[in-house]
């Protein structure tokens, strides 16, 4: 790509910041609202740790040579088996995030047809119909689905940015006050209470790093735009979920499955509040269709590179892979099944706390390959010192998102890590060295020396 043709740092910021303003911010402010306003101060924690998440990984895609993206990073410093584990924790993580985002769209849908929150049964049967409806669509290849995306996403960043704004001129004090501690947690407990729900938000910062080679002077302009991109959103996000705070009552506001149309419905009408419910489930249906081809093309990706079976990279006449989409339709129907709850918000919190969990693994795996490849760059001894610093805050915070997960989500990464395991068995075959193919260079006898 000329250089001429290459972008600025101002609009890979852009990118970077509504790559992850998808639908991340849909439904947290009735999930934050459970627990109360004082879950806010974790988008203190979640904000440095993700800056330093996007910095780091902006870091590594400077460096990498391969332009493999995290498996590549994690082969650095854990081999084979590492770049293989992230790529499919990373593939699970992403099927049971796309199930957590179907419950988002039903939960702004369900209002105009309220048979759909009848029974947990008929919900848990639409979000499956949402997932199977968003594969289906994705046959026709990523041409349609690109556009559909790039004009409904902004179904969700308008109303939530426009609220972050305007949103102060119906702002209550005794309502954010009343809101602020309703189950009497402590400081600790309320910093900790929304770690997975605030870093959900921000998951995807990862990606930006892959536009390196289409950026205007990258060793510079992508770790600047990983960070305003990453510092922009969190603005966004700790202004929106903050007021809105003090405009809808915190006991109705922890019950609704839609939010945000719920506090444009006080502010000015019903009309305007079904509006905006209208725009939020269209912003979350293109976010999953777009979700839904992006994780069949990394699971052709990783066929392609010889990590997962060759069935998985098989595409039809427009590079669809049909094959591995219905085969991670049936693994997100199972998702759906085994989650299914009588409370819409709940089933979203697990969901969100094991793709939580499943996405934070890869994301220690890949940066801790930055160390590697920076001795092989040959950085300077500042360099060295700064970057590793960041990825020592990075990957600290990483460990706490785990912790404050629970233990049943770190169990569920764990199983889910293990038949990853079991997989790799069958697959490590290809990637081993016949030891006729090495010429013996030294010898070993028993009791000598080599």
């Amino acid at each position: 790509m000329s250089e001429e043709k290459k972008m600025s740092v101002t609009g890979l910021t852009v990118i970077v910041a509504v790559n992850m303003m998808g639908s991340g911010i849909i439904m947290l402010p009735a999930n934050m609202a459970q627990v109360g306003a004082i879950s806010l101060l974790s988008w203190l924690v979640t904000a440095l740790g993700s800056m330093a998440l996007a910095y780091g990984f902006a870091q590594a895609g400077v460096f990498d040579r391969t332009a493999g993206g995290m498996p590549a990073y994690a082969e650095q410093s854990h081999g084979r088996s590492g770049s293989f584990m992230v790529s499919y924790l990373y593939y699970i993580s992403l099927a049971i995030a796309n199930v957590a985002i179907a419950i988002a769209a039903l939960g702004y849908i369900s209002p105009f047809f309220p048979w759909l929150n009848s029974t947990p049964f008929i919900t848990a049967i639409g979000v499956i119909g949402l997932i199977w409806l968003t594969t289906v669509a994705n046959f026709r290849g990523p041409k349609v689905t690109g556009q559909i995306g790039t004009v409904t996403v902004w179904g969700v960043i308008i109303p939530v940015a426009g609220l972050s704004i305007i949103g102060w001129f119906w702002f209550k004090t005794e309502t954010f006050a009343q809101a602020w501690n309703p189950n009497d947690l402590s400081l600790m407990e309320g910093l900790s209470s929304s770690i997975t729900l605030t870093l959900w938000a921000f998951l995807g910062m990862e990606t930006a790093a892959q536009s390196a080679g289409a950026v205007e002077n990258p060793r510079k302009n992508v770790p600047l735009a990983c960070m305003l991109g990453t510092a922009g959103a969190a603005v966004i996000y700790i202004l929106s979920t903050s007021v809105i705070m003090g405009i809808v009552p915190n006991a109705e506001l922890a019950s609704s499955t839609s939010p945000f149309a719920l506090v444009y419905t006080q502010m000015f009408s019903p009309l305007v509040g079904s509006i905006v419910m209208a725009l939020a489930a269209s912003a979350c249906v293109g976010s999953l269709l777009g979700w839904q081809f992006t994780i069949s093309q990394s699971g052709k990706l990783a066929a392609d590179a010889g990590m997962f079976p060759a069935f998985l990279g098989k595409v039809n006449k427009v590079g669809a892979p049909i094959l591995g989409m219905v085969i991670i339709g049936i693994v997100q129907t199972l998702f759906a099944f085994s989650t299914i709850s009588p409370n819409l918000t709940e089933q979203f919190n697990v969901l969100v706390d094991l793709s939580v969990v499943t996405n934070v693994i890869p994301y220690i795996m890949a940066l801790t390959g930055l160390m590697v490849m920076m001795r092989k760059d040959k950085v300077s001894a500042k360099v060295y010192m700064r970057n590793s610093i960041v990825v020592c805050v990075a990957v600290t915070y990483s460990i706490y998102a785990l912790y404050a997960s629970g233990a049943g989500a770190v169990v569920g990464g764990l199983i889910i890590m293990m038949f990853g395991y079991l997989i790799y068995a069958f697959m490590a075959p290809r990637f081993e060295v016949k030891s006729t193919e090495i010429e013996p260079t030294t010898s070993v006898s028993k009791g000598g020396n080599v």
